[in-house]
């Protein structure tokens, strides 16, 4: 996969990772947008045997800079998700963590001891959300969000915007309020476009204007890098140095077409550092799948 699929904006930009997964999941979405795996009850014969050892030749032979935990939460297979993370480890390949972050203090410590990054859910800022429609708690994963920004896991946030649900302007206004003092400024946040799926075909599709209007709402509270997706929103797919507003990554759809942070994570124009990785596995331009007409 193109690394932009997780989605990750400022973590190795142009690079492939390597996805893997399992069956489950620890929270019971109404929405889910991937209900054939969460929750999925034929694992046995949709799944391959992959010890952990032979992930990094793996890696090596698809081209891929770095592994992702991902189709499912890794909450429910810590285990084998640390065993491989350390035998990647051992041979400079970074791992990633997509997750909606719904985990104890003890199982969070373990697997982020040994993740490079994570694209953490952030569904909602709502406990009341969290409980009707996630079967879950909206604590515990903040204070996941926190604990992997303290033990500088390299942190990128995704909320799923769903009409009618989670996109009043006050919420989002809160949410958006509540990184930038906590976490801080610098951490993106992804706003993504919900479709019809699961138990919640009836609620209709994210509108772009909604998208648009949301990345307003966390612009306007501070955050520097808000991104949309699931939509075709050039300027919501561009990111832009925080001082100068100089365009530095240009993407289409999974797709870079442009990456003026590769190898440096400066902006070429005014010289700021951008926050991320962007070493020499960043690629200047990738060949991910570009957007075509929705």
């Amino acid at each position: 996969d193109p690394i932009e699929k997780k989605p990750l904006f400022h973590f190795l930009p142009g690079s492939n990772i390597l996805s893997i997964g399992t069956a489950g999941c620890n929270l019971g979405c109404r929405y889910c947008q991937n209900s054939d795996l969460s929750r999925s009850r034929s694992i046995h014969d949709r799944s391959m045997e992959l010890p952990p050892a032979a992930v990094p030749g793996l890696c090596e032979e698809h081209g891929a800079d770095s592994v992702a935990f991902t189709y499912n939460d890794p909450s429910v297979f810590p285990e084998y998700a640390i065993d491989i993370a350390r035998a990647c480890r051992e041979v400079g390949i970074a791992t990633v963590a997509v997750t909606a972050g719904y985990l104890g203090p003890e199982a969070r410590a373990e697997l982020f001891e040994v993740i490079d990054a994570a694209n953490i859910d952030l569904k909602a800022f709502s406990e009341d959300f969290y409980r009707k429609l996630s079967l879950a708690s909206l604590a515990p994963v903040l204070e996941t969000i926190e604990h992997c920004v303290e033990a500088k896991v390299w942190v990128e946030l995704t909320t799923l915007v769903i009409p009618g649900h989670n996109d009043s302007d006050e919420e989002l206004a809160a949410e958006a309020r509540w990184i930038a003092s906590t976490l801080g400024r610098d951490v993106p946040l992804h706003l993504t476009a919900f479709h019809p799926s699961f138990k919640m075909l009836d609620v209709p599709p994210t509108r772009p204007e909604t998208l648009r209007r949301a990345r307003r709402i966390a612009l306007d509270e501070g955050l520097r890098y808000v991104y949309t997706g699931n939509v075709v929103d050039a300027d919501g797919d561009t990111t832009r140095c925080h001082a100068c507003g100089s365009v530095l990554i240009e993407r289409s759809w999974f797709a870079v077409a442009r990456n003026e942070l590769a190898g440096t994570g400066k902006c070429p124009k005014c010289h700021a550092s951008i926050p991320g990785l962007f070493d020499a596995r960043s690629k200047r331009s990738s060949t991910g799948r570009r957007r075509g007409l929705l």
